[in-house]
């Protein structure tokens, strides 16, 4: 918890309540600059009660007192204050925007040494334009707001209806939070392929890490299906073995198609092979493909020949073809664009990673490698598509390009807590879910099943609660149900699975 300090100075209509909540946030990262802001205007204005949330910043030293108020939290004390100050972090924002205050907003800046992503400023940006919060850059302005506010209260205050329906439609527009980063200052496209009358006539090499475990037959399945790809280029394969002894005849060097075997060096799991092979590959363009999944044969050529003709692009997928207990379904997508945007609202499973095709760069430059932090690996590949379509949208192939095989044996089979951590983690992490009723509600409603499947009834319903409130047409919640008053959670996911869905 963190701590809550306030000046302890009788409101003028004798409550208790402050008049002015300062929320800086829980993200681990100071923001001591707005604390000094505040204890200046603090020292003016002692007539005031402020309510400084410190976290992980300096405690204000000017404000001093006691914690949460008796029965109250946070989002209560913002909605009895007269004027809400928040640093730029979307769940903040959305937190004070629900308490009825529109907020007073304090973007960090990096070029003052302040941690801030470039999402996070993008978002107040847009937020700004649509008149969603009242933002500000220097002590200068954000006392003349404050001084504003607390004149006139009542145009610093919003109603739940200039949220739900403005919000979702903004983000259905892709005016609010379609954040498409500004690509200038990053490193320059590649150079413009060679061609001999329309067609390409040099095709760059191509690494594919393959990540595997105790499956040595599927694994040589999915070497030969992509040694057998339609592309006249280099493909270079790299097997990570994960906590498993390294098969070195799988190794070649001749060819086209050479085979490279490693072991895990990073974290145990998928996140950390799947980095290991990036860290080892040499090329500008890496794919990811599953032990126990098979490309089709113009897959890479496809995917290659998007990445040539929009330099700008770093990364492609494509459909897919779940295979599962000799049930097949086609998973496409009808589109060739996908936005940060479209993947709060849905994992888009046919974004598989056995479909990806990444720029090396973007990611090691860029974004990020595969995030090692997510508890058990889980959900990685779509915390990867989060963090790259901030940078900009991700192309699509609405086409097959992949079998995708799910069986018994799938890594995450049965791994219910694990699941159940990483979603929690991951809304932890992007609390721009809350922005997007949809978004939120599924994987509040994943949580609650693998909760339930995990045998923890109270969780589950506490849960299956959120998913309601949040959408409450939201299926998943009433699947947690049917497991919490006893249906086996294998019979939920073999019917899903034989209709080609997962959870």
């Amino acid at each position: 918890m963190t701590e809550q300090t306030t000046r302890p100075v009788p409101r003028p209509d004798g409550s208790d309540h402050p008049d002015v909540v300062v929320s800086i946030g829980t993200d681990h990262h100071a923001f001591d600059r707005l604390v000094r802001w505040i204890d200046d205007y603090a020292l003016a204005r002692r007539d005031l009660r402020i309510l400084v949330q410190h976290g992980h910043s300096a405690a204000p030293e000017v404000a001093s007192g006691t914690p949460f108020l008796p029965g109250e939290d946070l989002g209560g004390l913002m909605g009895a204050a007269r004027v809400v100050v928040t640093h730029g972090g979307p769940g903040t924002i959305v937190q004070a925007r629900r308490a009825g205050r529109l907020p007073v907003v304090v973007p960090r800046d990096p070029e003052l040494g302040e941690h801030v992503d470039d999402h996070q400023l993008l978002f107040v940006s847009r937020l700004q334009e649509a008149g969603r919060v009242r933002s500000c850059s220097s002590p200068q302005q954000l006392y003349a707001l404050l001084d504003r506010a607390l004149a006139a209260p009542e145009d610093f205050r919003v109603g739940p209806e200039d949220d739900e329906g403005a919000v979702r439609s903004a983000l259905r527009a892709g005016a609010l939070i379609d954040l498409v980063a500004d690509r200038a200052g990053q490193d320059a496209p590649a150079a413009e392929p060679r061609r001999d009358g329309g067609e390409v006539t040099e095709w760059p090499e191509v690494t594919v890490v393959v990540p595997t475990r105790d499956r040595p037959e599927l694994l040589r399945r999915t070497l030969r299906a992509v040694s057998e790809q339609d592309y006249p280029g280099t493909i270079t394969t790299i097997v990570v073995y994960d906590n498993d002894q390294p098969d070195p005849s799988l190794a070649r060097g001749e060819g086209g198609r050479p085979v490279r075997v490693v072991t895990n060096t990073l974290t145990p799991g998928l996140a950390g092979a799947r980095n290991t092979g990036v860290l080892a590959a040499h090329t500008d363009l890496v794919a990811f493909c599953d032990d126990d999944d098979t490309w089709m044969p113009g897959k890479l050529r496809a995917q290659v020949r998007v990445m040539l003709e929009e330099p700008g692009t770093d990364m492609v997928c494509c459909g897919i073809t779940v295979v599962y207990d000799k049930v097949e379904a086609v998973r496409t997508l009808d589109r060739t664009s996908v936005s940060f945007g479209d993947l709060l609202g849905s994992r888009l499973t046919e974004l598989h990673p056995s479909t990806f095709l990444i720029r090396r760069r973007a990611m090691i430059d860029g974004c990020g490698t595969v995030s090692e932090e997510i508890p058990g690996s889980y959900a990685e590949d779509y915390e990867l598509l989060l963090r790259l379509a901030r940078r900009g949208p991700i192309r699509n192939i609405p086409e097959t390009g992949v079998r995708v095989l799910w069986h018994r044996r799938s890594h995450f089979s049965g791994r219910w807590q694990t699941i159940s951590t990483a979603l929690r983690w991951l809304l932890e992490r992007y609390p721009e879910f809350r922005l997007v009723p949809r978004g939120h509600a599924r994987v509040a409603g994943q949580i609650a099943f693998a909760e339930a499947s995990a045998g923890h009834r109270r969780a589950a319903l506490r849960w299956i609660g959120t998913t309601v409130r949040t959408r409450p047409t939201e299926a998943r919640a009433y699947l947690a149900l049917l497991v919490v008053l006893g249906v086996p959670p294998g019979w939920v996911t073999r019917a899903l699975h034989l209709r080609g869905k997962g959870l």
